[in-house]
């Protein structure tokens, strides 16, 4: 049986008199890829800073192996420790060399040794196929490579859960690749992810659950991917489905 890592209860969420998650439930077990899809707006984005505690809720609780992760909360950093983020736009220092970028963390936030973190930080890069990129600056890689160093760091923190926010957005289309082969390998490794994504091909291959959001609100769930992707049980999700090209 397995177990939940991540339970969310009654969230709400809104900015002034603007719901944007609106009694939102969801439980996310301990090895499971959840990817979550929907329209522009529709809260998924949102979702994941909240249970990062990047932003304030107006109600509801969100729990990580049965502890409530609390904005406010003297503890808050140690939670964000087991809650890796991975966002968009890379979030790279630029003056600091890729393995500096990747090492910062661990050493300044767990205050690890440095040798076993270096170590670590280069058996990933490794992994992903970075290796000789190291001692290099974020400007002279390309937007796949600085995503997957992002990925790495997330990972050198040693988190119990992976949140991706749309990580190959602001990729081009001969980068999304090399970023997705690197999540697929994550999933297949069995590392707990929580994913929101507009490339559909990729959520049908790398979920194990997907949630269709709208309004705030999770309107379609499946456990089978492959049955939701070809004959969704809403009319708004087959709507949705059909503005995006996949196989």
């Amino acid at each position: 049986m397995k177990k939940a890592l991540l339970k969310i209860n009654h969230l709400h969420k809104a900015f002034g008199d603007h719901i944007i998650l609106d009694d939102l439930n969801l439980e996310v077990d301990q090895g499971e890829v959840v990817v979550i899809i929907g329209p522009s707006g529709c809260g998924k984005s949102t979702l994941l800073r909240c249970i990062n505690a990047l932003e304030p809720i107006q109600g509801g609780e969100i729990l990580l192996n049965g502890e409530p992760v609390q904005r406010d909360a003297k503890n808050i950093s140690q939670m964000r420790q087991k809650i890796g983020m991975v966002f968009q736009s890379y979030e790279l220092f630029p003056h600091k060399t890729i393995g500096e970028n990747i090492v910062l963390a661990p050493l300044k936030v767990q205050k690890r040794k440095r040798p076993e973190v270096e170590k670590e930080a280069l058996e990933l890069l490794a992994k992903v196929g970075l290796a000789d990129r190291k001692n290099d600056y974020p400007r002279q890689l390309s937007g796949g490579q600085k995503q997957r160093v992002a990925i790495v760091r997330a990972l050198c923190m040693h988190p119990e859960i992976l949140l991706l926010d749309e990580i190959t957005a602001a990729l081009d289309p001969e980068m999304v690749r090399e970023v997705l082969n690197v999540v697929l390998s994550l999933a297949r490794a069995g590392r707990t992810m929580l994913i929101v994504t507009h490339e559909m091909a990729f959520a049908k291959a790398v979920a194990d659950r997907v949630l269709f959001l709208e309004h705030g609100k999770i309107m379609e769930e499946s456990r089978s991917p492959k049955d939701f992707f070809a004959h969704p049980a809403t009319e708004r999700a087959t709507s949705f489905l059909k503005t995006f090209a996949y196989e």
